[in-house]
């Protein structure tokens, strides 16, 4: 059992990363069949594609998120970016191509993931933060200016 709560954070980033690299890749070699879609996916991919932009921007953000899961390497920075690409995989495969039980797999992954690693992410929830005084520029001189005015 402690095996298994070792490695499997493991195996899921390691996954997760392997779909996301794998499939981002995809999106600029062709290496990979596409499945015929419906008329509405089709569409929707459609209209996504006569942008110009989007898909060369998703695919690459793919390929990097997913290389940095599979190195171990900003792994909460990766999750939080992938997130909303999570969400709409499962959406278009939901309304748009259902059937394709990847998109729940890549969504049990991700939220695995973004569990295993919540004590990264507890800072970001908070309801209130103050910024820190310390990072902004010219702190340290406000601050030692105002001690030696009080002097």
């Amino acid at each position: 059992m402690n095996n298994v709560k070792r490695f499997a954070p493991v195996a899921a980033r390691a996954l997760l990363g392997l779909v996301f690299f794998v499939f981002g890749l995809n999106g600029f070699l062709q290496f990979l069949p596409q499945p015929p879609v419906p008329a509405a996916a089709a569409a929707f991919a459609g209209g996504l594609a006569a942008s110009g932009y989007f898909f060369p921007v998703l695919k690459g953000i793919e390929v990097v998120a997913g290389a940095l899961l599979l190195t171990n390497r900003y792994v909460p920075l990766a999750l939080t970016v992938l997130a909303p690409i999570v969400v709409n995989i499962v959406l278009f495969h939901t309304f748009l191509a259902p059937g394709n039980p990847v998109a729940w797999l890549v969504l049990a992954l991700e939220i695995y993931l973004a569990f295993a690693y919540r004590a990264a992410f507890r800072p970001m929830l908070a309801a209130r933060v103050q910024p820190d005084a310390a990072a902004a520029p010219g702190a340290a001189q406000r601050s030692a200016r105002a001690v030696e005015s009080a002097a």
